[in-house]
């Protein structure tokens, strides 16, 4: 007898998960019209971060529709929903919903036609970074587990991030009292869509995933004058010239090779005509680690290159570069190890261990890391959801070009089977963690 035991047991355990996923496949099937209408909605009018008011109103209405308490703007646009299910565990899924400013050229027939005013100056504006494709599916697991909540229990706070890609949507939601009004989660789930990764699979990464974010503003002082005479000038240009190459060296000669660590200038901005030399340049950089201790070297290091570089060129101390370093800075997003292995199991049930795939992690920052770096230390996991179509992927295989990365005014995920997939994932995975009774 002992030994029926187990086999009845797996298949018992088979029975109900088969026929868990069915219902959840139908229930995608019966929603997938509405949400790719919403998706084609929502990427033909983005916003920039900020600025997401219409953005936040549909997802507002579309939580009130699945059950959900909804609360608007907070922590500036931000929404947040609440479905409470009778005793269980807290569980914590994100959305963000801002858009880039890039011009889309996609060729898509509901490409973005929305456009801003940013710094004075009239942009484009794209949802380059696939935030629409994580409304949607957002919205679809909202709908899915309201119709299921037959088969969990708990509460499940849903929440649209403005913001994400300043880095400072998570934080302002926090700061607005987030865990304190809502409750402190016992777990927090995302995705970030994959430019890389074909449909119908998911990327995971326990541990460090993505990078932390600094961004550090310079003034490279200098003496100005007259293009035509140099010698009685301190040019700030040629400074920041030496500068840029030798803060090249923090990373290749003075960080272990062994700690992930990146320095970009991203912008230089100096001078305004041919023949004159200005008195001051100013630099834009961001910096990438998953170290603090790293990330506190590398900004004394630029402070140290730079003034070195100063005094070498005779400038006086009043006159030395400024570095600041902007507050708030984006921590790294540390993907806790049981709750990603827990998600991995569920996945090789319900997509296929091969359509679940190891990633490594990236230098790219996303402030979902936020919600695990407060006091209450929530477990965080964030997903990479698959978005290339296999004929899209084997094009480019063919003809040996990459993919469009993400921020490429080119991206474009394929919406049936991402939306599919992100749904089922992310329903399944509430599913199995509502079975845990909270501590």
């Amino acid at each position: 007898m002992k030994n029926l035991i187990a086999p009845v047991l797996l298949l018992l355990t088979y029975i109900t998960l088969s026929g868990q996923q069915t219902g959840i496949d139908q229930l995608i099937d019966q929603k997938y019209t509405y949400l790719e209408t919403f998706y084609r909605d929502l990427h033909q009018w983005p916003e920039l971060s900020t600025r997401e008011k219409i953005t936040s109103g549909k997802i507002a209405a579309e939580l009130e529709k699945a059950g959900f308490a909804v609360t608007e703007h907070f922590g500036g646009f931000g929404v947040v929903g609440v479905m409470e299910n009778g005793e269980g565990p807290v569980i914590l899924i994100r959305t963000d919903m801002d858009a880039l400013p890039i011009k889309e050229k996609t060729g898509l027939t509901f490409a973005s036609r929305q456009k801003a005013i940013l710094n004075g100056n009239e942009v484009d504006v794209m949802h380059a970074c696939g935030h629409d494709m994580h409304m949607t599916v957002f919205t679809g697991t909202a709908y899915t587990l309201a119709a299921l909540k037959d088969q969990w229990r708990g509460t499940v706070i849903m929440i649209a991030q403005p913001a994400e890609e300043t880095g400072t949507g998570a934080r302002s939601m926090l700061e607005e009292g987030l865990y304190a009004r809502f409750g402190t989660p016992d777990y927090a789930l995302a995705y970030h869509v994959s430019p890389e990764l074909e449909t119908g699979k998911i990327g995971y990464c326990p541990g460090p995933a993505m990078a932390s974010v600094t961004s550090v503003n310079m003034t490279v002082k200098g003496k100005g004058g007259h293009g035509a005479y140099p010698h009685e000038t301190i040019d700030p240009v040629v400074l920041s010239a030496r500068i840029i190459l030798a803060i090249q060296t923090l990373v290749s000669r003075e960080i272990s090779p062994l700690e992930p660590s990146v320095v970009t200038v991203g912008a230089i901005h100096g001078g305004f005509k041919h023949n004159i030399i200005p008195d001051e340049v100013t630099l834009l950089l961001t910096l990438r680690s998953y170290s603090e201790a790293v990330r506190e070297q590398t900004i004394q290091g630029l402070r140290r290159i730079s003034r070195g570089i100063a005094i070498s060129a005779g400038l006086p101390e009043e006159k030395y570069p400024e570095v600041i370093v902007e507050e708030g800075y984006t921590p790294p997003l540390i993907n806790d190890t049981d709750l990603t292995n827990r998600w991995v199991e569920v996945l090789n049930n319900t997509l296929g261990k091969e359509n679940v795939v190891r990633v490594d992690p990236v230098m790219a920052g996303e402030d979902f890391g936020q919600y695990g770096f407060t006091e209450e230390k929530v477990p965080i996991c964030l997903m990479w959801l698959g978005s290339v179509s296999e004929a899209t992927m084997q094009d480019h295989l063919e003809k040996g070009t990459r993919l469009p990365p993400l921020h490429s005014p080119l991206f474009a995920p394929d919406p049936k089977t991402t939306i599919r997939t992100g749904v089922k994932s992310m329903v399944s995975v509430v599913l199995d963690l509502t079975k845990t009774k909270k501590q």
